[in-house]
């Protein structure tokens, strides 16, 4: 039997779907959530996500890969108390998710950087809407910290006109990491920039959460994405979605290092996550005409 097929799991997970471990510590918890929009103009309700079911544990890195429109920036909102439940639960350190929380925090798809403050003064933002009971001299040191982290060192006093997109982002990261939440949602956080720099900036996350130690849920439409980050990946059927499968990604890290997409296990991965999304995508792309 091959590494693959050992670390493979079925439809429909139960909440408890994490890999097994005497050390394990649930972080986020979702039960049978299910979590929708109302259509004002239509005067309907558009369901998102339905019945998922998902445990993720304290310094886990899981990457949720889905077509457009199944609802994973809809998963991470609720995560991140944005949006509500329709039914079902979603729980954080073991309390519900009643709304945002110093606790979580989001690394954009699009940046989401004031230009008119410096890379220093963005990075400081978080300490400006929450009061996280820490002093000045703590938090800049904690700005400087970071700064060093995300290898910004000498650009403190720049503009985000004056970045590279991977600079850009990176300081999107140091800002979500700078409060040093337990968790960090990232919604498509590379898909803005070029494929070199998309391929360096993974290898740059995968190091910056091995020394935080951070929990991640990632979304990304990209397999190789997926399996270059996660500990497990979870696929997501069409709207409504649900869980279709959870696989788990027994490869060695830092995976930027070892250069995993020469592993034959990679390529397995690979092959197996595109048959599970395949037709999903296509429905997608042609909607509910097919």
């Amino acid at each position: 039997m091959s590494r693959l097929e050992t670390g493979r799991r079925t439809a429909a997970p139960e909440p408890s779907a994490a890999p097994a471990s005497d050390e394990a510590v649930p972080v986020i918890v979702s039960t049978n959530l299910t979590v929708g929009y109302k259509l004002h103009r239509e005067r309907k309700r558009l369901t998102a996500l339905r019945d998922i079911s998902l445990t993720v544990n304290a310094g886990e890195f899981v990457v949720l890969v889905g077509p457009s429109g199944c609802g994973k920036t809809t998963f991470i909102n609720a995560i991140a108390g944005i949006v509500e439940p329709w039914e079902g639960s979603i729980e954080v350190n073991g309390r519900p998710v009643t709304g945002p929380g110093p606790d979580r925090a989001m690394v954009f798809q699009d940046y989401a950087l004031m230009p008119w403050r410096t890379v220093e003064s963005n990075i400081r933002m978080p300490f400006e809407l929450q009061d996280l009971g820490i002093s000045k001299e703590e938090m800049d040191e904690r700005v400087r910290r970071y700064i060093d982290l995300v290898d910004l060192t000498g650009f403190e006093k720049s503009f985000p006109y004056e970045l590279s997109g991977g600079m850009k982002q990176r300081v999107g990261i140091a800002r979500a990491l700078v409060s040093e939440p337990d968790i960090l949602l990232a919604d498509e956080p590379f898909a803005a920039i070029d494929a070199m720099t998309r391929e360096a900036m993974q290898g740059e996350l995968e190091r910056f959460v091995a020394k935080t130690g951070q929990t991640v849920v990632f979304i990304t439409h990209s397999i190789d994405e997926a399996i270059t980050l996660g500990d497990r990946i979870a696929v997501i059927s069409y709207r409504p979605g649900r869980i279709k499968e959870i696989v788990d990604v027994d490869l060695p890290r830092p995976r930027f290092d070892h250069d995993v997409k020469s592993l034959p296990e990679y390529s397995e991965l690979r092959d197996h996550i595109w048959r599970l999304v395949k037709d999903e995508a296509l429905q997608s792309a042609y909607g509910d005409t097919r």
